[in-house]
C-alpha cells in the first residue's frame, strides 16, 4: 500500500474527528493538469456532520486544504462523494410531488 500524502492524511484526520463512523472514512487522491483532487468517502449517516449547516464545515475544510496544498505548491480540491440514494436525491424527488395549488393563483 502506497504512503498517503500530507493533504490526504490531513483530510482523513479532520473528518475522522467529526464523524460518528470514523472507520468508514476513506479518501482517493488523483492528480491531473488541474491539480490534486481528493475524493472523500464517508458513511451516509455522517454527511450532515461533514457538510455542516449551509455547507460551512465543508467550506472550512476546503479552505484549510487549499492552505495545506499551497504549502506544497499544489492546487488541492475536495470532492465529497455522495452515495446512491442520498438525501439530496430524495429531496429532489420529493419536491416534484409538492402540491402548490394553494399558491398558484396568487397575484403578487
Amino acid at each position: 500500500m502506497a504512503a498517503k500524502s500530507p493533504d490526504q492524511d490531513f483530510v482523513e484526520y479532520i473528518v475522522r474527528a467529526i464523524v460518528g463512523n470514523p472507520k468508514d472514512v476513506k479518501t482517493e487522491r488523483t492528480v491531473d493538469e488541474r491539480g490534486v483532487l481528493i475524493t472523500l468517502h464517508i458513511n451516509q449517516a455522517d454527511m450532515g456532520y461533514v457538510i455542516g449547516k449551509q455547507g460551512q464545515t465543508a467550506r472550512a475544510l476546503r479552505t484549510l486544504l487549499k492552505i495545506v496544498g499551497a504549502k506544497a505548491n499544489a492546487r488541492v480540491n475536495l470532492k465529497i462523494h455522495e452515495p446512491e440514494g442520498s438525501r439530496r436525491e430524495r429531496d429532489r424527488d420529493a419536491s416534484a410531488d409538492v402540491d402548490t395549488s394553494a399558491v398558484d393563483d396568487l397575484n403578487i
